[in-house]
């Protein structure tokens, strides 16, 4: 568990950065990528396909042979079959192949699994929707357990199934009810009953109607895609690996409760209005997701195409926000009285952010690579922000400007000179792995400033900066795109738990070499960074 609450109440909050700008030199800011710049070389980033090439991609994966071969190596049973859903292939040739699954000829529902592959073929990992073992019998199905055909239009008869969602898997039938939805939406209802006993296990609407509309707090009127019918939705977003939003009615424990809405506007912007909450961190949980999907091809925080959920209203005046890896989930405090919760953009983005970090490097939470920790969270924090291109939360270098944790409207964090916070280090000493974390991230949030914007005065969105460099040096930036790009590759291939300043300068630089070339611009101005906070 990863918590916010420091001196004076300062939180481990994301910090914001411009998508929008490239190009900058020392002093500007340019919304623009020459034209003369260099673009990242093939590597591991997703590559780019025609529709034949992703087709003849998936009828390779799809042979015979090749299904047969993984099937082997994953060790499934002679009645379990496998059926290519999707390829992705990086630029550097590997290949991430999704299946689905059956089992004795029958589809299994959440036997879905993904299967990474080198260049060469070779299978370097497997992600499992279910580890558990099938192994299904068919005695003892009760013919009166079977459901009977809905008459509604647009019904389905029911399909014998494995459900393997949940637990254990069962033999199970999946009856698709027509009809319509109160809301006037066609229904596909899909129900799943135990074959044996009848009960029912499960229940999902196959109609995405248009998504809901939230009000929020800090980012005005907002779309939110939701879940439901008959006037009962939820936040829930099945497009985004099935995220939940939920309301702990401020206990500091438990799943949460369903928020449930019966025509799908959501929120006053209010904070007296319980749903307000939730309309931000359910908001700010899709940017988060969008942002790396679009950025990184990255399906969901930990890469396996599942959602993380979210708890808001936990505790009582409680002024934080907090990831935990054990459950692999979001939590929010309603802030000072219980008027300001901790559900900005940024803040969202930093804390499921934090996730990212666990399921890669795994940062070690304490001395330089604690540092690193959370920077890495204001660094994607920043982005998501900027990515989201919200009118009423614009992108910009402050960290929690929205939330007023200070309570005179000053932001938490400045990446453009992070001293200006009172406690965060510009640059690095022979002493900051012994400073708190929240405070030693500034020497990497610096570097990134100075990466992506360059170092001097300059503006962007109305707001003005104005970075110092440790030996006065002067730093041309290369656009936050670049500078993310260079940052998320080290962090998932290079740095390892306990990385500490002078290996991220290491890994940055290797990362960068890999995507734009050894002695590239961006490469250089990665080491003129690094060397602007005394990182050597």
């Amino acid at each position: 568990m990863r918590s916010l609450s420091k001196k004076q109440r300062i939180s481990a909050l994301a910090a914001t950065a411009a998508l929008v700008v490239a190009g900058i030199t020392a002093g500007t800011a340019s919304a623009g990528q020459s034209a003369k710049e260099s673009t990242a070389k093939a590597g591991a980033q997703p590559a780019a396909l025609s529709a034949v090439q992703k087709t003849q991609l998936i009828k390779k994966a799809d042979s015979t042979a090749a299904k047969a071969a993984d099937a082997k190596a994953l060790g499934l049973g002679s009645k379990e079959k496998l059926q290519v859903k999707d390829v992705i292939k990086n630029e550097d040739g590997a290949t991430h192949v999704r299946y689905e699954r059956t089992y004795d000829g029958m589809p299994v529902l959440g036997g879905d699994l993904v299967v990474h592959k080198s260049k060469s073929g070779k299978q370097t990992g497997v992600d499992r929707s279910s580890d558990a073992k099938m192994a299904v019998s068919t005695q003892g199905v009760s013919k009166s357990a079977k459901p009977a055909t809905p008459k509604a239009k647009g019904s389905k008869a029911p399909r014998q199934v494995v459900f393997a969602m949940k637990g254990k898997p069962v033999l199970a039938w999946e009856t698709v009810k027509g009809g319509l939805q109160k809301s006037g939406a066609p229904s596909q209802l899909h129900i799943i009953t135990d074959a044996k006993t009848g009960k029912k296990l499960d229940q999902y609407q196959g109609i995405q109607e248009a998504d809901g509309t939230g009000t929020s707090q800090y980012a005005g009127e907002v779309k939110l895609t939701t879940d439901g019918s008959d006037g009962n939705f939820t936040l829930t977003d099945k497009s985004r690996g099935g995220s939940k939003t939920t309301n702990l009615e401020n206990s500091e424990s438990g799943d949460g409760k369903e928020f449930t809405d019966k025509d799908n506007k959501w929120g006053t912007g209010k904070p007296e209005d319980a749903q307000t909450a939730a309309v931000d961190a359910h908001f700010g949980g899709a940017a988060t997701w969008d942002f790396y999907k679009d950025e990184f091809k990255r399906e969901g925080i930990a890469g396996d195409g599942k959602g993380a959920p979210s708890r808001v209203h936990y505790g009582d005046n409680y002024v934080n926000a907090f990831w935990d890896d054990s459950c692999f989930c979001m939590t929010y405090g309603d802030g000072e009285g219980n008027k300001a919760p901790l559900t900005a953009i940024d803040v969202t983005g930093h804390e499921m952010s934090h996730g990212v970090t666990s399921a890669t490097a795994g940062l070690e939470y304490a001395g330089e690579s604690g540092g690193l920790n959370e920077a890495t969270s204001d660094i994607f924090g920043t982005a998501v922000e900027f990515h989201a291109k919200n009118k009423e939360d614009v992108g910009d270098f402050l960290i929690g400007e929205k939330i007023d944790i200070n309570g005179d409207g000053s932001p938490l964090r400045y990446m453009d000179k992070p001293s200006k916070d009172g406690n965060s280090l510009d640059e690095w000493s022979s002493d900051a792995g012994n400073v708190d974390v929240h405070y030693s991230s500034g020497i990497a949030n610096h570097f990134f400033f100075l990466l992506s914007m360059g170092s001097g005065k300059s503006e962007l969105n109305g707001v003005e900066y104005d970075s110092p460099t440790s030996d006065g040096s002067t730093v041309k930036g290369i656009g936050i795109t670049k500078a993310q790009q260079i940052w998320f590759k080290a962090l998932t291939e290079n740095m390892t738990a306990n990385t500490d300043y002078a290996d991220a300068r290491k890994a940055t630089v290797k990362a960068s070499d890999d995507l734009f070339g050894k002695d590239s611009t961006e490469s250089k101005a990665v080491e003129a960074s690094w060397t602007g906070v005394a990182v050597k």
